[in-house]
């Protein structure tokens, strides 16, 4: 499908600010400075879902089993074991004996269980590379830059050794973990406790520092404790529960933020990013060896009311292939493979098309890469189902990619709007293995795995060996690439009519600014 729209932003709040200027940060560890969310969300269904079942059996109720996403968000995420443990098992009206703290994994009591989920979640730390965020890191090395003090906290019993395993406990200038919140008799979140007490080991008050969190309960502990900024990453359709919470600002991720004139958190936006100079950063790179990324409508071809009609100008043709005699140049774009190679028709280059999911090379170039062929069934009865069922509905269109579908109604009365998403919600419902992201005026459908823009970059740039990525993108679909690039090369937004939050460096105006980049980078690395 094409990238051919900008989907509206998600959901965000950004409170007025006061002026003072902030003198610390705090970061939570789970899910903002490391990926660790998922294996705790793994360790709570393989602890839970035997209990659960166990408990229907016995009561001959129907108790559903422990929800990855959903449980783990509105339960679990950010309390003490114990904590998460009652409001999960509360919600689904399971009673067991409180016991001992010194029970062991094999007792069936709450502190067994916790003991057990711990025990889980060990044997997952032990066989799984530990994942930190780039966007916080980019954004830790730029706080420290302005001076401020930074902390790291966690209910966590294992986040010194997750720290370790990761290489960023250096990064900070204290931390607060939950074996030693428990020494200390601090409650655990939404209480503020444990945020003050970390606040107080950098001496810093918490009228002037921020709190970084993605759960519900950090946010509710941040805005409670007085602290000058509660800001809630959503990493996972989150927005408007960390909202409700207290979060001044919602981000999709720490790459967004930076600190503004006023020396507070502020989102990084489109509109007001610093605009590139193409040949300073040219001359910059010149130097060493970069793989140019590239998205293809609204980047390299003008974004039009048809996707069929998004033709490549010659003049931009013409740029890339003077930039591929000096470097290695890949277009990644929603548009399936074969349609980006006949549309671009340059074959030194390497294509990745419908998003990553099928990505091949010039002749010669060797490894090539299809994700989700077994979603290809699914995708064809949506394809399907939602042409029959949008027919009746002037001014739909269901375009198909081989990996994705992308169901535009621009043209579609706007009372129809809410009829559309019903039935691609419905259709969705139906197959069970797709999802969907908004678009301006369009609905995106693809495999429900994760796989995006930036997954397939770094998959790009790990056969290439030693290259330093530039990306260059428009789309929401690229900030999944600026997200895995922060800090790391160069990433450019074409800033065309829409403003959104961003995690890119900086903006290109338009698609002949981009045209100007890549040949001022081309004469750069020639000369």
């Amino acid at each position: 499908m094409a990238d051919d729209t900008t989907p509206p932003e998600p959901a965000r709040r950004a409170a007025a600010a006061p002026s003072q200027r902030l003198d610390a940060v705090l970061f939570d560890m789970d899910g903002v400075v490391v990926d660790t969310a998922g294996l705790h969300a793994t360790a709570w269904k393989r602890l839970l879902d035997p209990v659960l079942a166990a408990a229907a059996a016995r009561t001959g109720k129907e108790v559903a089993p422990f929800d990855k996403m959903a449980d783990y968000l509105r339960h679990v995420d950010g309390k003490p074991r114990l904590a998460g443990l009652r409001a999960l098992l509360d919600a689904r009206g399971v009673t067991l004996p409180e016991g001992e703290p010194a029970d062991g994994p094999e007792a069936d009591t709450l502190h067994g269980l916790a003991a057990r989920k711990n025990a889980i979640f060990h044997d997952l730390l032990a066989s799984s590379e530990i994942r930190r965020f780039p966007g916080t890191l980019r954004l830790l090395r730029d706080l420290r830059a302005a001076g401020l003090r930074l902390a790291i906290f966690s209910a966590s019993r294992n986040a010194a050794r997750v720290l370790d395993r990761a290489g960023v406990a250096g990064l900070f200038d204290a931390r607060l973990d939950g074996a030693e919140a428990a020494s200390l008799g601090l409650p655990g979140k939404p209480d503020p406790a444990m945020l003050l007490a970390a606040t107080g080991r950098l001496g810093a008050a918490p009228g002037a520092t921020a709190v970084i969190e993605d759960s519900q309960a950090g946010v509710a502990a941040a805005h409670g404790g007085g602290f000058a900024q509660a800001i809630g990453l959503d990493r996972g359709g989150n927005a408007e529960a960390l909202a409700e919470a207290g979060a001044g600002i919602v981000a999709e991720d720490a790459g967004e933020l930076a600190l503004d004139a006023a020396g507070r958190l502020a989102l990084r936006r489109i509109a007001t990013l610093p605009e590139a100079d193409a040949a300073a950063e040219a001359a910059r790179l010149a130097g060493r060896r970069p793989m140019v990324f590239l998205d293809y409508d609204g980047t390299l071809s003008p974004i039009v009311p048809d996707p069929d009609k998004a033709l490549l100008p010659g003049s931009m043709r013409d740029a890339l292939a003077t930039l591929a005699r000096t470097c290695d140049v890949a277009v990644i774009t929603g548009r399936d493979l074969a349609q980006i190679r006949r549309l671009v028709d340059l074959p030194g280059l390497i294509y990745a098309g419908s998003h990553g999911f099928e990505i091949a090379g010039p002749e010669g170039w060797g490894e090539g890469l299809e994700r989700g062929t077994e979603f290809l069934p699914a995708l064809d009865a949506a394809e399907a189902a939602l042409r029959d069922r949008l027919a009746p509905i002037a001014g739909t269109l269901v375009e198909r990619q081989r990996f994705s579908l992308a169901v535009h109604y621009r043209h579609a009365a706007a009372d129809d709007a809410p009829r559309v998403a019903g039935i691609v919600r419905e259709v969705l419902a139906e197959t069970g293995s797709l999802r969907a992201g908004a678009g301006k005026m369009v609905l995106r459908i693809q495999p429900d795995i994760p796989w995006h823009k930036g997954h397939a970059v770094r998959w790009l740039l790990a056969r290439a060996g030693d290259r330093v990525p530039v990306f260059v993108g428009d789309d929401v679909t690229d900030e999944d690439a600026f997200r895995e690039l922060a800090g790391e090369g160069l990433t450019l937004v074409v800033r065309g009519e829409t403003d959104r939050p961003t995690s890119a460096d900086l903006a290109l105006a338009d698609t002949e600014a981009v045209r100007g980049f890549l040949l001022a980078l081309a004469a750069a690395l020639a000369s």
